[in-house]
């Protein structure tokens, strides 16, 4: 059998051969070179070396709460309140709620309220109710992401026992329940 590429040619195929092996080692280390970037990106460079955060007071808001009710911050001072910002069409948020909510049912004495933001309660509520979401507040009219900057979903807004803002962690966080804890105990 004669190779397509090497036909006609009296040296040895080999040569061809190792060029696409050379090939293939430079494209998998571009690859791994490019992974290992978009990691330090997006999940370490933020983390650790992000803004400095200064606390700063929280807007007073009152959020309606599925199944009745209302969650009013002002009445919350002296707890630390996680507020969680996501969107149904959201797939990050997608992948974040399940954490948010596995951080709820282990610490059901912190407050952490799922805040759909920008669409109808009753479509974020079909959605609450198929995920198993609890404690979950609708701001339709983005009023609450707007007044805390939120303009990227997920965005987690942390409130400290002092009624300020004190964190603001935007965007899909595989360590979110670790870094609630250290907030919970922090703030």
């Amino acid at each position: 059998m004669v190779c397509v590429l090497c036909a006609g040619n009296s040296r040895s195929s080999s040569k061809p051969a190792a060029v696409n092996r050379r090939f293939a080692r430079i494209a998998d280390i571009a690859a791994i070179a490019l992974i290992a970037l978009a990691a330090w990106k997006f999940l370490i460079a933020p983390r650790f070396f992000g803004p400095s955060f200064v606390p700063v007071p929280a807007p007073p808001i009152t959020l309606p709460l599925e199944g009745g009710g209302a969650f009013n911050l002002a009445k919350a001072r002296g707890q630390v309140v996680f507020l969680d910002f996501w969107a149904s069409w959201c797939e990050p948020c997608k992948m974040s709620i399940p954490l948010i909510e596995e951080y709820k049912t282990t610490h059901p004495q912190a407050l952490v309220y799922s805040v759909d933001a920008g669409e109808a309660e009753s479509i974020a509520a079909r959605y609450a109710r198929s995920a198993k979401m609890q404690r979950v507040a609708f701001d339709p009219n983005m009023k609450a992401a707007d007044s805390f900057g939120v303009d990227v979903f997920p965005t987690m807004i942390v409130i400290g026992r002092d009624g300020k803002q004190h964190a603001k962690w935007i965007g899909f966080n595989p360590l979110i329940e670790r870094d609630m804890a250290l907030a919970a105990k922090q703030f």
